[in-house]
């Protein structure tokens, strides 16, 4: 195996856990203070909605964002006709297939984290006259700092590891949408043990060191 194998599916995989990782955690981080601060008729309902990806098989996920997202979708005409390609079969499919499935344990994550924080203090601060996002910047974020780090890293390892959704939405198309579950899927149907197991190394390698490194953090 060689370099030009190797390395696009990684990068491309790395590219789109990190992304996806960013862009759910600040989703996530929002729809859980929201829910844990606001009771509303139906609450439970969102709730039950947020937490279907974790419940669904990817593919049935995959297929209801390809249904919602592909070109006969209104989505998908506007985004084709803004962008001049279509969402599906591209690197944004990937990210948002991967931020779709991520999102419910980073949700669950930073709603556990918001509900341990003493509601004494964040009224305190209210009554000391700060505004929402004061509150949020001074008082919840830093102290669920905890929770916001497991949530970003199981954000990143649920991304990295996606495979159905992704081949669904995005395909597995090399150099463009081929991610490593999705290599190592094609590596194994077609022989290719060798090729299989170092991608599987270096998955399993990066995501030890990373698990590493947070259970560090959590310990400071």
């Amino acid at each position: 195996m060689n370099g030009n194998e190797l390395l696009p599916p990684l990068w491309l995989s790395l590219k789109v856990s990190v992304t996806a990782s960013i862009l759910v955690a600040i989703i996530g981080i929002i729809a859980a203070h929201f829910m844990t601060r606001r009771a509303f008729r139906g609450k439970s309902a969102v709730e039950t909605v947020f937490m279907l990806p974790l419940v669904l098989p990817p593919t049935v996920v995959g297929f209801i964002l390809l249904v919602a997202l592909g070109r006969r979708s209104w989505i998908g005409r506007s985004y084709e006709w803004l962008f001049n390609q279509p969402i599906v079969f591209s690197w944004t499919a990937a990210v948002i297939a991967a931020v779709i499935v991520a999102f419910p344990l980073v949700y669950q994550t930073m709603k556990v984290g918001f509900l341990t924080i003493d509601k004494s203090l964040v009224e305190a601060a209210r009554s000391a006259g700060a505004d929402e996002r004061q509150v949020m910047r001074y008082i919840t974020l830093p102290l669920a700092k905890h929770s916001l780090l497991t949530a970003f890293v199981l954000g990143f390892a649920r991304s990295l590891g996606e495979f159905g959704a992704t081949l669904m939405l995005a395909g597995n198309i090399p150099g463009k949408t081929q991610t490593v579950p999705t290599a190592i899927y094609v590596a194994v149907d077609s022989g290719h043990t060798a090729m299989a197991w170092t991608w599987t190394i270096c998955i399993v390698l990066f995501s030890f060191l990373l698990l590493l490194f947070t259970g560090r953090k959590m310990e400071q």
